[in-house]
């Protein structure tokens, strides 16, 4: 008998964000029309909510954030949650790319940002399962131990709670790990939607459904939105990945990356932590307290965006690793999630451009938005008081350093180009009659490529292949049912709708002629 196709995998759980599965969804009105204000924030997930929280309570009267669709639904309602200064293995290499200097600020800003949320969370009394537990990189293998050690030890000297464990409370072989004290989890939508609400008043607003489409000028800053335009005297992209981009430099020094996460209930006992490894896969876990028990969120099977052609096998190696390590009950959950990140791992936080003081960049986080996310809130809130900030340097958007991100760089400009040229000569996938329901595929109809879907109802969606922002061609997300580039990450519903920036329009349609009417979408 032929064996089960991986990409045949039936996904387990309900595919929906523990996160946003588990809290009453506010709503809040859409632009209508054109206003002015003193700051518009572009982008509804964790910087732009904390950057309009902190500078409102610094006194800010006129603040607008307005986001695509609904505020934390994007890339913040799809995070594991770690609020924490421990980004994997990081420190001992921006030590040794960088200097102690910026390795300091880094380790400081961040550490800082945990105890800023902690002590909103204390002080606005918000109940958003805050809690504090101790955070660990683990080396899975004997090559790892030596980076460990070196990372324990670069940590502690940069004054961070650092220190080396030999021996893990996991079922599985650990060869020594990093330990973090007194680090913290929580639910960040919980936590988010508590600072929408003391936002969205007394002459400051969110504004949902409302998609920014271009920004121009300064001083004032013009934002044109699909609802209205707004001016503003400080604009702050603090979406996932920048819509404004002169001179295009952000292109070429930011890619976008995939991760997975499985909601698992488990008849184990889970150890008190937060645990990620040190080596590729990653295999990230940490426990979260809900009325049904112990859900315990495992992610990773990380990749560039576009690049998996089954993307349903990441589950699938997912539930096989826990499978093997735990004795699994149920898995209630799936969600997945989308990253931006520089091309030296530092975001970029702070003036997009030297010498212009009008627009502000928070981007790049690497999968450690909860805390950069808020390191990015505190930077730019000081800026814009023109308050000197003593993290600036290490997150400057105009750095870069010829020598050290030449080689990245010309990876970047690599990978970028492959959705120009190699999947434009690529064969297709298959005919349009052979795409089942749910199921999409670059086809070849009339002679053209065609991003052709077909609904659960048998009506058959055709589109334009060539992304909205610099014409790559997408490729079929079988697990998310989207259409996501290869080059800069933006995605697209199965229909053709936007999800993710920097495109800023939906696929077009592809008008075909000569087919049933019934059976197909023009």
């Amino acid at each position: 008998m032929e064996s089960k196709r991986e990409y045949d995998y039936i996904l387990p759980g309900r595919a929906e964000s523990y996160w946003l599965a588990t809290v009453p969804e506010p709503s809040y009105p859409a632009l209508k029309g054109d206003i002015r204000v003193d700051i518009a924030i572009i982008g509804g997930g964790i910087a732009g909510l904390t950057t309009a929280y902190l500078l409102k309570e610094a006194g800010f009267s006129s603040i607008a954030v307005i986001e695509a669709g609904r505020i934390l639904r994007g890339v913040t309602g799809h995070t594991t949650a770690k609020v924490t200064s421990q980004h994997s293995l990081i420190y001992d290499r921006l030590l040794s790319k960088f200097g102690k200097r910026q390795a300091q600020q880094y380790a400081e800003s961040n550490q800082a940002a945990l105890e800023k949320i902690a002590s909103i969370v204390a002080s606005k009394k918000i109940d958003c399962d805050f809690v504090r537990k101790p955070s660990y990189v683990y080396a899975g293998s004997e090559d790892s131990t030596n980076k460990i050690q070196n990372e324990a030890q670069t940590a502690r000297n940069l004054g961070l709670p650092a220190s080396f464990e030999e021996n893990l409370p996991l079922p599985f072989k650990t060869y020594g790990a990093v330990r973090f004290n007194n680090q913290a989890q929580f639910h960040p939508v919980k936590y988010l939607n508590a600072l929408a609400e003391q936002i969205h008043e007394g002459g400051c607003h969110i504004f949902e459904n409302t998609r920014a489409l271009k920004i121009e000028g300064e001083e004032p800053v013009t934002i044109t939105t699909d609802k209205g335009t707004i001016r503003a005297h400080k604009v702050v992209q603090a979406m996932h990945y920048p819509i404004h981009d002169r001179p295009g430099l952000f292109f070429q020094r930011l890619y976008q990356s995939r991760s997975y996460v499985l909601g698992v209930r488990i008849r184990d006992p889970f150890p008190d932590g937060m645990f990620i490894n040190a080596e590729e896969p990653v295999r990230s876990l940490r426990s979260q307290s809900t009325d049904k028990g112990e859900l315990i969120l495992v992610s990773g099977e990380g990749h560039r965006t576009g690049e998996e052609e089954h993307e349903i096998s990441r589950y699938q190696n997912l539930e096989k690793w826990v499978r093997s390590v735990y004795s699994v009950d149920s898995i209630d959950y799936r969600w997945s999630s989308q990253d931006a990140i520089s091309i030296d791992h530092i975001p970029y936080i702070g003036r997009q451009t030297s010498g212009n003081d009008s627009i502000f960049l928070a981007t790049g986080f690497k999968k450690w938005g909860m805390t950069m996310g808020t390191v990015a809130a505190m930077i730019i809130k000081d800026m814009i008081r023109e308050k000197y900030n003593p993290w600036e340097e290490v997150y400057d958007p105009s750095r870069f350093k010829p020598v050290e991100s030449a080689k990245t760089l010309l990876s970047q400009a690599v990978e970028a180009t492959k959705g120009f040229v190699g999947d434009r000569i690529l064969p297709t996938h298959k005919e349009a009659s052979q795409i089942g329901p749910e199921e999409g595929a670059i086809v070849k109809i009339e002679g053209e490529r065609v991003a052709a879907y077909r609904d659960r109802n048998g009506v058959l969606y055709t589109l334009n292949p060539s992304c909205r922002h610099l014409g790559c061609i997408v490729s079929w997300n079988d697990a998310e049912k989207t259409w996501d580039c290869p080059c800069h990450g933006s995605r697209y519903k199965a229909t053709g709708e936007v999800i993710h920036s920097p495109a800023v329009y939906g696929l077009s349609e592809k008008k075909i002629r000569g087919q049933d009417k019934n059976n197909i979408h023009t």
